[in-house]
């Protein structure tokens, strides 16, 4: 019988109400969505076009050379999720700094304008102004052509706001008129309760689809419901024949013991009762055995079910399987452990105990010598061979046998349940290892079985205390040397899974760095690590290049601008990771840039080289001192080297913004003959041995964990102001395992990360509420000065602008190494 067709009742009722309302709605949302779009883009091409005149009033004219230095204001006023782009073209055409290929397609000003033009480039759609700057030189005077460019992620975003705004009492109207109408239809929903009465009316075991005309709206609902039982009574169907099965097996022995018993009482030949006795006999060890396969079979599959798992000795297992055989089976196996004996296995004890006196227990049934027992390590895996010299198994009957009450052709006579096997692949299936069934030359059978082991020490399982990493620390930056050639380490997962390695290649030192991979292990041990230590600029530059040796699914840098750029140019892939929502804005960019950290740039000092009471506190102090006491100075003042260094030059480029003092101090750095250093560590170590007095914007992270480790430093968190930068978590685009970096950013920003980062590294943690003698509050509160953290954005792009990047440079060089 065909059911009947099914209706909605909301439909034939909400249609005549949503019939008149429609076209007025529709009609209005039209005209709002056209007026959003038209105020989002006057609003944000004013924005455009106060870039492009900012950076038109930079430009200026030496020789026949245009020379534009970028001011820091020409991105500050972009915020949000675009990606900015920029051009400079002198009045041949010919590219002065910038993005070269952004001003292929448009045109060379003749007058100020501004002139916008949507086109696409590298993929996405750009919003381009379009401004011309007057340049007069001794040759002739022409045009400059400026072309700023940004996509148009946040101008929709705020249409789209506009637009959601505004609508909110049309659709306000709507709701309430079509509330009213369905007030009105509550009684019409009886076959609801006809659906409720058929349910009721069941008996217990009627598993039958349901056969109730329903609405549309509720047909959904029926149909799970139907699904469900059918997969119910396919559950009960399976549970029955399993019952059923066992019953099976074990009736055949026991109707085989009562009918021997009954002939064997009726037997007068006591040489013929004596044979019977002994089929009994035969019959009663056949149907023990089953019955304990059976109850340890239904032992097992409760303990794997519940995952009773701890770390076991190998040894022990074998030790356990010994004792429970008789001394003289026990006799005939031969042990060759080498240094497998000491190995830890992480799993159930029992259920490994079970699978191995089940493969001895027939080793030992179908053969009558020596049975060897096998045992090897290699690659973090445990490979276990047992060898008899039996009937082996037939080629075609070895996947059979390891299925549930089937039994080999060479069994004969002997007895045997059909579900040893099965037991053991059950076991190394849960436990993650592998079972191979093989021919052993000449006769007999082999049993292979690997499995992993647990970690090498079982040490990361726990974390060790603060002070150790802390020393830890110390002497990795002591002893690391300051090289530019990119360093690997590995990193085993626990509980090996195939294809599961994530890539990582950062600027933070390895020691430091594996206290974040530990952590990410105890929670993903399936996961491998590889991970490569190099410096910031080779980092970018060999990316860009595609030189790598790794393909990164991570890259972590503590030059955040370098990331930011990388982000920019569509290098990143974006990711909503959980935690955005407790990450400080200043911590991420476009959802494709993620700070992890939170390190301070302070001062250190030797406290037998200056006194407390003399040591600068200040910007304007440090440059003060080196001024009126060069000679006692000289040559012991570090800081970084900027053209070498990511890290510094980012560092300074920052203290140029926000210090009018930047290059007085920068001529007292000269005046002195500073050192320049490459890292923090080639500072630090020279501070703490005594051949520099004093070094400058060294990262807090590493000056706080030397002084706590006993090196002989002093720290001073400046009290004018005190920049904060945050190493910078990206995925590139072309990442081979996404969902690995996705899962290790998440866990960087989780409470487990930012614990590791504010207690065991003293990295400091970025999340405001973190745990730990480092976190973000207890670093503020070591100063009184105000802290600037650098904030991820377009803005600090600024700096990496070619002409203006190589004029710092240039300018700093000549200023700190000055000529005779």
């Amino acid at each position: 019988m065909t059911p009947p067709k099914s209706f909605s009742i909301r439909r034939r009722i909400l249609a005549l109400a949503l019939a008149l309302l429609l076209g007025a709605a529709l009609v209005l949302i039209v005209f709002i969505r056209d007026y959003a779009e038209r105020a989002s883009d006057r609003a944000f091409d004013r924005l455009l076009a106060a870039s492009a005149l900012t950076i038109a009033g930079a430009v200026q004219v030496e020789g026949d050379a245009v020379i534009v230095e970028l001011p820091f204001a020409s991105f500050a006023m972009f915020s949000g999720r675009d990606r900015v782009f920029y051009a400079v073209e002198d009045p041949n055409g010919r590219a002065v700094t910038g993005y070269d290929d952004l001003s292929a397609n448009l045109p060379e000003m003749q007058d100020a304008g501004p002139i916008f033009t949507d086109v696409t480039y590298r993929g996405e759609l750009v919003r381009v102004a379009s401004v011309g700057r007057l340049s007069s030189s001794a040759s002739a005077t022409d045009w400059v052509t400026i072309h700023v460019a940004e996509t148009q992620n946040e101008r929709e975003a705020l249409a789209n706001e506009i637009l959601g705004n505004a609508i909110v009492p049309v659709i306000a109207l709507t709701l309430l008129a079509v509330g009213l109408v369905w007030f009105g239809i509550g009684r019409m929903f009886a076959p609801l309760y006809q659906l409720e009465l058929e349910l009721r009316g069941r008996a217990p075991d009627d598993l039958s689809p349901l056969d109730v005309p329903v609405p549309v709206e509720v047909s959904h609902l029926v149909q799970g419901l139907n699904a469900f039982m059918a997969r119910l009574g396919s559950a009960m169907e399976r549970v029955s024949g399993l019952v059923a099965e066992a019953a099976h097996e074990v009736r055949t022995p026991l109707a085989s013991l009562r009918a021997q018993a009954e002939v064997a009482m009726d037997e007068q030949d006591p040489e013929a009762l004596r044979r019977r006795v002994g089929r009994i006999h035969q019959g009663a060890i056949q149907a023990s055995q089953l019955v304990s396969q059976l109850l340890m079979d239904a032992t097992i599959s409760h303990r794997l079910e519940n995952q009773e798992i701890d770390a076991t000795a190998f040894s022990a297992v074998i030790e356990d399987v010994r004792q429970r055989l008789d001394p003289d089976q026990a006799g005939r196996l031969v042990l060759d452990l080498d240094q497998a004996a000491a190995v830890q296995l992480r799993g159930d004890r029992v259920a490994l105990r079970e699978m191995l006196r089940n493969v001895v227990d027939n080793a030992l049934v179908y053969s009558d010598g020596p049975v060897d027992i096998v045992a090897r390590t290699a690659a973090g895996m445990l490979e276990l061979t047992v060898s008899d010299r039996g009937p082996g198994i037939a080629e075609g009957e070895k996947a059979l046998v390891l299925e549930r009450f089937t039994r080999g052709s060479s069994s004969g006579a002997k007895a045997g349940s059909g579900l040893g096997l099965s037991i053991v692949k059950r076991v190394v299936e849960a436990h993650r290892g592998t079972l191979v069934l093989t021919d052993r030359v000449g006769s007999g059978l082999v049993v292979r079985i690997t499995l992993p082991l647990l970690g090498r020490s079982g040490g990361r399982n726990k974390r060790p205390a603060a002070g150790g990493m802390i020393a830890l620390l110390a002497a990795m930056l002591v002893l690391s040397p300051n090289s530019t050639e990119a360093a690997t380490s590995v990193y085993p997962a626990p509980q090996p899974s195939a294809g599961a390695t994530l890539t990582i290649v950062g600027t933070t030192d390895t020691p430091l760095f594996a206290r974040f991979i530990g952590g990410f292990q105890l929670e993903r041990p399936d996961v491998a690590v590889i991970y490569e230590e190099t410096d910031t600029l080779p980092m970018f530059e060999t990316f860009l290049d595609g030189t790598m040796a790794l393909a990164p699914d991570l890259m972590i840098s503590s030059a955040a601008d370098l990331q930011v750029k990388l982000a920019n140019d569509g290098h990143a892939m974006a990711y909503d990771s959980p935690y955005l929502g407790q990450l400080p804005a200043w911590a991420h960019w476009r959802n494709e840039v993620f700070g992890f950290t939170f390190e301070p740039a302070v001062i250190i000092y030797n406290p037998k080289l200056m006194g407390a009471d003399e040591v600068p506190r200040t910007h304007l102090k440090l440059a003060e001192l080196l001024e009126n006491q060069s000679e006692r100075f000289r040559g012991t003042i570090a800081t970084y080297d900027i053209g070498v260094s990511g890290v510094g030059y980012l560092l300074a480029a920052q203290d140029q913004v926000i210090s009018s003092n930047f290059w007085r101090l920068a001529a007292a750095f000269g005046r002195v003959n500073a050192h320049f250093s490459g890292s923090s560590p080639g500072i630090l170590n020279g501070v703490a041995d005594g051949s520099l007095a004093l070094g400058y914007n060294v990262l807090g992270s590493y000056a706080f964990a030397r002084k706590a480790a006993g090196a002989d430093i002093e720290i001073v968190v400046p009290d004018d102001y005190v920049l904060v930068l945050t190493r910078a978590m990206l995925i590139p685009r072309d990442a081979p395992f996404p969902d690995l970096a996705k899962a290790f950013v998440d866990f960087a920003l989780s409470p487990a990360g930012q614990e590791i980062a504010a207690s065991e590294t003293a990295l400091g943690s970025v999340i405001p509420g973190s745990s730990g003698e480092w976190s973000s509050e207890a670093i503020a509160a070591r100063g009184r000065g105000i802290l600037q953290p650098i904030a991820l954005g377009p803005a600090l792009m600024v700096s990496l602008d070619q002409q203006r990047r190589t004029r710092f440079l240039d300018t700093w060089n000549e200023i700190v190494s000055p000529k005779p």
